[in-house]
């Protein structure tokens, strides 16, 4: 492909992400391009920034999360959209959230160490429906007797929530908002704690 200047670039970036239904990569936006001469990743990343800003006060935006960049709308107008499907989005648990965010603020973390800070048994069909809904992966096994499993986050979870990495997860007080009162032992988000390695998220 020849080519293109800096509008048609955009043009044909703006077309990809609307027909796809998961988020594009710069390496699959190069692909797409010309796959013998891609355009430069900085050539990329400069358009969409453009394109970020001519989405400025529309219904949906551009947004960058951990597989790639994906259209999406904007968050003050979910709840009215969601009056567009007949079937309502699957609502989950205080005992799924509080065990997802176990996972997510002490991966990796097993299982049993999940029911410790809990006080209470995990649920198998929990662990199996985080597992269907792909946010959760056993990363390795811990070198102790019966090797348990070591549960993470993925990367369809950051997407989901919208996240780029997990630097972006929320505090514990807007977690609280989501989970009330979730009477966890999770980590203080003020303190100077590092956050799990990228490699969780492969």
């Amino acid at each position: 492909m020849s080519e293109l200047d800096n509008q048609n670039l955009k043009n044909l970036l703006e077309a990809a992400l609307m027909v796809v239904q998961h988020p594009l990569s710069l390496e699959q936006m190069q692909n797409l391009i010309d796959p013998e001469n891609p355009p430069a990743k900085k050539t990329l990343r400069a358009a969409l920034a453009q394109l970020q800003q001519d989405f400025e006060g529309h219904g949906v935006e551009l947004v960058e999360v951990a597989s790639g960049w994906r259209f999406q709308t904007r968050p003050e107008y979910h709840a009215l959209l969601g009056r567009l499907w007949e079937e309502r989005p699957p609502r989950y648990s205080r005992a799924l959230l509080e065990t997802l965010a176990l996972i997510a603020y002490r991966q990796p973390i097993t299982r049993g160490e999940i029911e410790d800070i809990r006080g209470v048994s995990v649920s198998s069909q929990i662990i199996r429906t985080l597992m269907e809904r792909e946010w959760v992966r056993v990363l390795g096994h811990r070198d102790v007797p019966g090797r348990p499993a070591l549960l993470g986050t993925t990367r369809a979870f950051l997407d989901h929530f919208g996240l780029k990495s997990l630097e972006e997860l929320p505090s514990l007080q807007e977690l609280m908002e989501v989970v009330p009162d979730p009477q966890l032992d999770l980590p203080d988000p003020t303190a100077d704690t590092a956050r799990p390695e990228s490699e969780t998220l492969q």
